[in-house]
């Protein structure tokens, strides 16, 4: 076995295949960069699976995005017939031609022209393609389609040489060239050959599956280069071909903290106080009549009134329907239509299949560049296909609206036995779920709302009661009975009776404060009758104590003056100092 050589050791580079850009949306994603340059691709497929488009795209592409001329040579329409068919569809093939961006060739085979004894050969196409090379300096070619070129030939070594003859002749001229080629019963081709000879091999299938087409590519086969390996969606559109990469997103898109109102302030507080993630996934799931599409009305209305765009896809009602019935709830959708802050997109799930749904969905978000979209319900995706498909396509729609950082908002139709799930099991794709639900208590159904999960931020664990009224979605208080959240009547019934003892408890209190006042205003009648008696007792001691002082200066003074006359007592009273005061002797 021959060594690998380590980097370094050889000076001269191996040359690689390099690649020829096709400008097919999504097709160059899955071949890597593009076709093989200066080699030949076949395009193989049923009648009318896209294969004459595709390589007429390749040529336009290519002259108006890379500067590469192109040839198309047809073996089956006149120029006449192919500029008619693609004028249906906004291509301009005589104002290329004019431009001599494009040359288109019609050669007619004749079976009886063919002679198979030797003398068959393509001599006259090369120098017909070689004319048109130097005319115009192409650097593409296709042809279309190969088998009608060998219509009359059953010898197959002499078909398997020229093919090879052909294909190494447009190698050579540095052609990147694509051949088309019809489906064959039991191979690729009818032929047999042309898989074995092209350096690549492109499979395009048309299939129906309950009344609804479904186009696919694979492809099958790239000589020197990496490719996707999968089946991919593929449509045939006004704007030509569009492929669906299934593998090519990855999970590297940028985040934001940035925080985006739900258009709903008390939902808002619920979450976290500030609202969604801007760029991230919501989910509203319920059962009928629950409120989700009033749920998204509310953030489409958040978005527009905040200046930005909202693109709403509407898989059951028609955007004049969706207006009429938001103004119910206070919410004027037709002002941000008006200024084209709004856009509708209504149409049935069953009017295309998946990929034509996920096809529209990127060409209108393209187009309108909103910063939210909204997808009024998922769950009428699964009607169309259910299980691994739709959830494909859902996987798809959730990472081409993220990696553009657009935040959306998806409703979702459950069963009463099923709210907690949700359409295909996608809800491990979002990022934030809200599960809203009927009530049923006393004879009648409310409407309750949670937060299911939330992720990065800190959310309410509450069941919301939440009403429909003519200002729009109104989360009400938690109300705690007994031994339950109350909702309806039963929240009404309880809170009269709450109310009544509050103003019983109340009633009560204002008795026993008046009877605190009466009380207390008799004891302080009481008080002052005492403190007049008091007084009237400090007067009457006051009175006496008056008396007994004049009482006693009299006796004092009868004494002195009994003692004057008798000498020797007033000597003896004169010598002593002794003196009469108010009230006593001193």
């Amino acid at each position: 076995m021959k060594k690998s050589k380590s980097p370094g050791t050889d000076s001269r580079a191996v040359p690689t295949v390099g690649h020829c850009p096709t400008g097919v949306s999504g097709l160059d994603e899955v071949l890597g960069g593009g076709l093989p340059r200066s080699r030949t691709t076949l395009v193989c497929g049923n009648a009318g699976s896209g294969k004459t488009m595709l390589g007429m795209e390749f040529l336009l592409h290519g002259s108006a995005n890379y500067g590469e001329p192109g040839i198309f040579v047809s073996f089956e329409e006149t120029p006449e017939e192919l500029q008619q068919n693609f004028a249906s569809l906004g291509f301009d093939l005589t104002e290329l031609s004019s431009r001599k961006l494009l040359a288109i060739d019609y050669v007619e085979i004749r079976r009886e022209a063919i002679a198979e004894a030797g003398e068959y050969n393509l001599d006259g196409l090369f120098i017909r393609l070689a004319a048109a090379i130097e005319t115009i300096g192409a650097r593409r070619v296709v042809l279309d389609t190969l088998e009608a070129l060998f219509a009359g030939l059953s010898d197959q070594s002499i078909l398997r040489a020229e093919l090879r003859r052909l294909f190494r002749w447009l190698k050579d001229k540095g052609m990147t060239t694509l051949v088309t080629g019809e489906r064959g019963d039991s191979g690729l081709t009818r032929l047999g050959l042309e898989e074995y000879v092209a350096d690549c091999v492109i499979l395009l299938d048309s299939r129906a599956t309950d009344q609804i087409a479904t186009r696919r590519l694979r492809i099958l086969k790239y000589r020197g280069g990496s490719h996707g390996s999968n089946e991919y969606p593929f449509l045939l559109g006004e704007d030509g071909v569009s492929i669906l990469p299934v593998t090519v997103l990855g999970l590297d898109h940028s985040v934001s903290d940035e925080r985006l109102s739900s258009g709903i302030e008390r939902l808002d507080t619920m979450l976290d106080g500030q609202g969604y993630f801007r760029g991230s996934t919501v989910l509203v799931s319920g059962t009928a009549g629950s409120g989700k599409s009033s749920m998204c009305a509310h953030f489409a209305a958040a978005a527009c009134a905040r200046g930005e765009r909202c693109l709403y896809f509407a898989f059951e009602e028609s955007a004049p329907q969706i207006m009429r019935n938001m103004r119910s709830i206070g919410l004027d959708l037709e002002q941000f239509v008006k200024k084209g802050l709004l856009r509708f997109h209504n149409a049935r799930p069953s009017l295309y299949g998946l990929e034509m749904h996920l096809v529209n969905m990127h060409k209108r978000v393209q187009e309108f560049r909103p910063s939210v979209v909204i997808v009024d319900p998922i769950s009428n995706i699964s009607f169309i296909r259910s299980g691994q498909e739709s959830k494909s396509m859902l996987t798809r729609l959730i990472d081409f609206l993220k990696s553009g950082h657009v935040t959306a908002m998806f409703s979702d139709l459950t069963h009463s036995g099923e709210l907690e799930s949700s359409t295909d099991g996608i809800s491990s794709l979002i990022d934030t779920w809200i599960c809203m639900r009927d009530v049923e208590n006393v004879g009648e159904r409310n409407r309750g709302l949670y937060i299911l999960k939330s992720r990065g931020m800190a959310h309410s664990n509450q069941i919301r009661e939440f009403r429909l009224s003519e200002h729009g979605v109104e989360l009400l208080d938690v109300y705690l009975g007994p031994q339950q959240v109350l909702m309806g009547s039963a929240r009404r019934v309880q809170e009269s009776k709450d109310a009544a003892q509050e103003l019983a408890r109340v009633q009560e209190h204002q008795r026993r404060k008046r009877d605190y006042e009466h009380k207390r205003r008799e004891l302080e009648n009481r008080i002052a009758v005492l403190r007049a008696e008091c007084a009237d007792l400090d007067a009457n001691m006051n009175v006496m104590n008056a008396e007994q002082g004049t009482y006693l200066n009299e006796i004092e003074k009868e004494r002195i003056d009994l003692a004057g006359l008798r000498q020797a007592d007033a000597a003896r009273h004169q010598r002593s100092g002794a003196t009469i005061g108010n009230g006593g002797v001193n």
